[in-house]
């Protein structure tokens, strides 16, 4: 994957990406996660690779000072003509480079962006960058099983599955094990497909 093969890709999925990931299964685990995140009125909330908006659409964003990035414009135009009228900001960014500065947000959420990035350890390294002391970083993507390595079959396919823009291999745990002394796992747990999909919610340590 590379950020300009993930532009066409994403051109691609656009208009079709509420139809697969924002109902069904993926709609009741989305619903399942916004409803027990931690949002506070006040708070400084960055959406990263925010796609067509579909989990703000699940959240009281209207009382929130959200801000939303991706580096696909056709997507990042389909969430902004969900929200003509809401307070959001709306910014095409990279989210392995962003430009905000260092501690600048009470909570991080990270959708589905993990798996479909370049590179998954820049874009974690910035998440955490950009999230101030004591914030939380949420987490939900599809991962490969902990202490097991990826089936024959996964291992054969995965350079194809990700010609489509998303990986199947990608480790949490690999990703993790440099910020275990900044960010404190406060709950994996296993969402759907058999635990592929999990949230991760992790609080940045003071």
């Amino acid at each position: 994957m590379n950020n300009p093969w993930n532009k066409v890709i994403y051109k691609i999925w656009a208009p079709v990406y509420d139809k697969l990931f924002n109902s069904g299964s993926f709609l009741q685990a989305r619903k399942e996660i916004f409803q027990e995140l931690p949002f506070e009125k006040g708070q400084k909330i960055l959406f990263v690779g925010v796609g067509t908006g579909a989990d703000l659409e699940l959240i009281p964003h209207a009382s929130l000072d959200i801000t939303a990035i991706d580096f696909s414009p056709d997507m990042l135009e389909k969430a902004k003509s969900k929200f003509k009228n809401a307070r959001i900001e709306f910014l095409e960014m990279d989210a392995q480079n962003m430009t905000f500065p260092d501690h600048s947000f009470d909570v991080v959420v990270a959708s589905l962006i993990l798996s479909v990035v370049p590179d998954a350890e820049k874009c974690f390294q910035e998440m955490e960058r950009v999230l101030k002391q004591d914030g939380s970083l949420i987490v939900f993507d599809k991962f490969a099983p902990k202490d097991r390595k990826l089936t024959v079959g996964k291992r054969v396919i995965r350079p194809f599955v990700q010609l489509l823009g998303t990986d199947i291999g990608l480790s949490f745990e690999k990703l993790y094990e440099k910020y275990n002394k900044s960010l404190k796992i406060m709950q994996d747990k296993p969402v759907m497909m058999n635990g592929m999909y999990r949230k991760i919610l992790m609080k940045k340590e003071v």
